[in-house]
């Protein structure tokens, strides 16, 4: 099977890519790290390998659509990171651009290609459905209205713009993974006997294991019934302050002091507001089509992580 990722280089996509590769899959992965066009091969332990092929996310298909013909699925997850700076208006721009520009280039791509895959997979977030309290979510829920919100609006619309075949969307929530993500950084204060929730501890994380986020979009390539928008997220979504006490037992360290509000929006600026918000997300699609979680609890999730 040929399966072509956008965005492949990444915590997720990485992974992803190497799931595929070690079953012997043809796995192309796109990155920007490569003159358009121009195709490297890596090899692993798993045959073929993986090939990387260059290519500029600027709108346009430019010679992607050879790339795409024969393939049984293209995924999008080329996108900036959310996290990491503060959301100036620039920064807003480059968070937008980086997707919206990417998701352009490959559905023109995919309507040139003589035989596109039968399957869109393209990333979102459940900051879709933005600061929602305890209200539980399933894919049908309303959009929100704060930045993330319109931008997953505006990403999910660029994306569904593909009409020639099955088109998903991964409205992914927190990846939980010592190795990467965010976890290393919620890890941080533990170690040092400092950590806790953050601001009420009363807003909802939806959270996936990485392996399950892994297993859930190989899933969705091979279950053709599964489409639009999907809960990539585990079963039992958790507060921030049952988070902060299940990560405390997992690393064997209390989870009693708070992060002010006040003092996050002093630090983060309006990224603040995505970390103090939440959802009660809730994978309803998944569930109703057959997915089995292999983590679906959180102390389950981090006994795996952690290995106790």
């Amino acid at each position: 099977m040929k399966v072509v990722i956008a965005g492949g280089s990444g915590f997720l996509g990485n992974a992803l890519a190497w799931a595929w590769a070690e079953e012997s899959h043809d796995v192309r992965v796109l990155t920007r790290s490569l003159p358009a066009g121009v195709a490297q091969h890596e090899s692993g332990t798993g045959k073929p390998g993986i090939t990387r092929i260059g290519w500029t996310p600027d709108g346009h298909a430019g010679s992607l659509a050879k790339e795409l013909d024969g393939a049984a699925a293209l995924i999008n997850l080329a996108g900036e990171s959310i996290d990491g700076k503060r959301w100036s208006a620039a920064r807003k721009q480059a968070l937008r651009d980086s997707r919206i520009l990417a998701t352009k280039s490959l559905v023109a791509a995919l309507s040139e290609a003589a035989a596109p895959p039968p399957a869109f997979i393209s990333g979102s977030a459940v900051g879709y459905y933005g600061n929602r309290g305890d209200e539980p979510l399933t894919e049908d829920a309303a959009p929100g209205d704060d930045f993330l919100a319109r931008l997953c609006v505006e990403w999910e619309a660029e994306a569904s713009a593909f009409t020639k075949g099955r088109v998903v969307l991964l409205r992914t929530g927190l990846v939980l993974e010592r190795s990467g993500g965010l976890l290393p950084q919620m890890m941080r204060p533990f170690r040092f006997f400092a950590g806790g929730p953050i601001g009420s501890g009363r807003q909802y994380m939806p959270w996936i294991h990485r392996l399950d986020w892994i297993e859930m979009v190989r899933w969705i390539v091979d279950t053709p019934g599964v489409e639009g928008p999907v809960n990539v997220t585990a079963p039992h979504p958790v507060t921030n302050t049952e988070f902060a006490r299940a990560l405390g037992r997992a690393l064997h360290r209390p989870a009693l002091l708070p992060a002010p509000a006040f003092a996050l929006k002093l630090v983060m600026g309006e990224l603040a507001e995505a970390a103090l918000g939440g959802q009660r997300a809730l994978p309803g699609k998944p569930l109703a089509h057959g997915y089995h979680f292999r983590y679906p609890e959180i102390d389950i999730a981090f006994r795996g992580i952690f290995g106790d």
